[in-house]
């Protein structure tokens, strides 16, 4: 029981973090919006996969935190690898807005 509470520690950070970008990404994307700084390009798009990866981190997060089965190791590895792909989008989003406010 001891060796499964180590491999679980990276679900609740995973889960906070990833529903916190999940939030930013709402806010840009209602920027975006707002500001009308997605005619042209690809902007809000990236957004919305962001979110899409971020909701999916945090669903998969809270399930390896709730399931005591030989799948928790498998929920927070596939949390773990789509936080970093909703990261990634996020990136590409934030350098996007850079090279398009310039």
């Amino acid at each position: 029981m001891g060796n499964k509470m180590e491999e679980n520690k990276k679900s609740p950070h995973i889960l906070s973090t990833s529903s916190n970008l999940f939030g930013l990404c709402f806010v840009v994307f209602t920027s975006l919006k707002a500001l009308k700084l997605d005619k042209d390009s690809m902007l809000d798009e990236f957004t919305v996969v962001s979110m899409f990866l971020f909701l999916s981190s945090c669903i998969l997060s809270f399930l390896a935190i709730r399931t005591s089965s030989a799948r928790t190791f498998l929920y927070e590895k596939l949390a773990d690898y789509i936080f970093l792909l909703g990261l990634l989008a996020l990136f590409i989003t934030t350098v996007t807005i850079m090279l398009t406010v310039s």
